[in-house]
This record gives structure tokens, sequence and C-alpha cells, in this order.
């Protein structure tokens, strides 16, 4: 299965901007026979912790234009987005998956990001989710999540490619990079992280985004601009690894 990484600028707190920005990517991404295809954390809004202006009710703008972009290339879509919902007084970071039939499936970002004080803001996911793409178990995480290793670990055994939307800083971008190819490596999985770049909230972000493969190689690398990231993604690769060096059953 082809994946495409996004890795694209935000207008900060303008959807209907961004959404008009993101359509022609999309096509090119779904013109370069990607099936999969990731955008950013916050992709519709820039990380901004004005919920009260930001957060939209569940099947808001931000999930419709990703149902339709979807819906007409027959792809898998995916961001982060800030979503109201009933069972919680705040909002939660949630990475919406719309289908090619544009349905949705759903994971709420089970870490806040306490030091930008998103814990204030946003409510903490309480489950892992794992969706089954095109023959492709794909476990998405969402930006900070990224330091947990033990979260990953708990999801390796039924997953074949993690995805990572992000809006991380230039300031602890090689903590980024290092991350993600960590999880890779410890997990004998791909991994997709999808960063923006530009400038939003008073930081500045240098993307660095990264599609890698189960023995932790680098498949597909951007830096400081907008660009688009593929790589295929294969199942069979996954378990040849874990069957070739089988780490994964000495975790104690």
């Amino acid at each position: 299965m082809r994946v495409a990484a996004i890795q694209h600028d935000i207008v900060w707190e303008n959807p209907s901007a961004n959404f008009q920005r993101l359509a022609p990517w999309i096509a090119t991404a779904a013109a370069a026979e990607a099936r999969l295809v990731l955008l950013t954390e916050m992709y519709s809004t820039g990380f901004s912790m004005n919920t009260a202006a930001t957060a939209e009710r569940v099947g808001g703008p931000s999930t419709e234009f990703l149902q339709t972009q979807a819906k007409t290339h027959g792809i898998w879509l995916g961001g982060s987005i800030p979503e109201l919902s009933d069972h919680s007084d705040l909002p939660f970071n949630t990475f919406v998956l719309a289908t090619p039939e544009g349905k949705v499936e759903r994971y709420r970002k089970i870490h806040p990001f306490t030091y930008s004080k998103e814990h204030e803001h946003f409510a903490a996911g309480e489950g892992f989710v794992t969706i089954g793409v095109d023959g492709v178990n794909v476990t998405p995480f969402i930006c900070y999540d990224l330091r947990f290793a033990d979260e990953f670990w708990a999801t390796a055994a039924r997953t074949d490619c993690y995805v990572v939307p992000a809006n991380w800083p230039e300031a602890r971008r090689h903590h980024w990079t290092a991350l993600l190819r960590a999880r890779a490596i410890e997990n004998q999985a791909y991994v997709v992280g999808c960063n923006r770049v530009g400038d939003g909230g008073k930081l500045h972000y240098t993307g660095d985004s990264r599609i890698i493969d189960p023995m932790g190689d680098v498949l597909a690398a951007a830096s400081g601009g907008e660009t688009l990231l593929l790589a295929d993604v294969e199942p069979a690769r996954v378990r040849q690894t874990r069957e070739r060096f089988p780490f994964m059953p000495d975790r104690r």
C-alpha cells in the first residue's frame, strides 16, 4: 500500500483557508496512487489552545472536508482536529481518518502536551485504535504520544504501520526524528511521521517528516518546506523482519 505524508504549512485558526490550500496536495497524492494520505496534527487550525473558536462538533467542517476529499479520490485520508464530545467538558485532539466511502474512524490523543498547557484545554483520550487499511493494520498516535514508548509497545503485535501527525517545533526537532526512528526499530513496524512547517502560535516548525521501515531505514524524508512524501508499506516486510529478528517475544 502506498502511503503519502503531506508536510504542509497551516493558516492559523482558519479552516476554510486550509481546506483550499490542501485540496490540491491531496489530489496530487491521489494521482501518485497513494491509498493512505496523512495530514498534520490540527491540520485545519494550527496548534491553538483557543478552543472556544476552533473546536468543532462531531462531523463538523474539518471532518466533512476529510470525508469529501476521501470520497472524491477514493482514498483513506486523515489528520487531527479539535473536536467536541458529549462525554467531556473539554474537546479532544482527535485523529479523524475518513474512508474511501466517506465513513470515519477516530483516535483521541492520549497525552495532552502539558508543557504547553494543552491539558487545560483538551481532554485526554483513553483507548488505542488499530484500523485495517487495504490489508495494512494502521495504528495512529498524535505528536506528544511519540514520547511514550510503552503505548507503541502495547499495540505492536497488531500493528504494521504507525501514523503520527504532529505539530513538533523546531526547538526539539532532533527529538522528533530520533523518536520516530526508535519507535520503528523497537516495534519492527513502519512509522509515518507527518509534521507541519511554517510559523504559528509564536513557534517555528521545520517539518522533518519521515517514512521509516521496520528496520529503521528511512524510506522518505523532508526538511523545512511544504512537500509530499511517498513510500510503499508492505505487511509482509513487517512479518519477515519479526521472524528474522524475534526480539518482541523477549520483552518483560
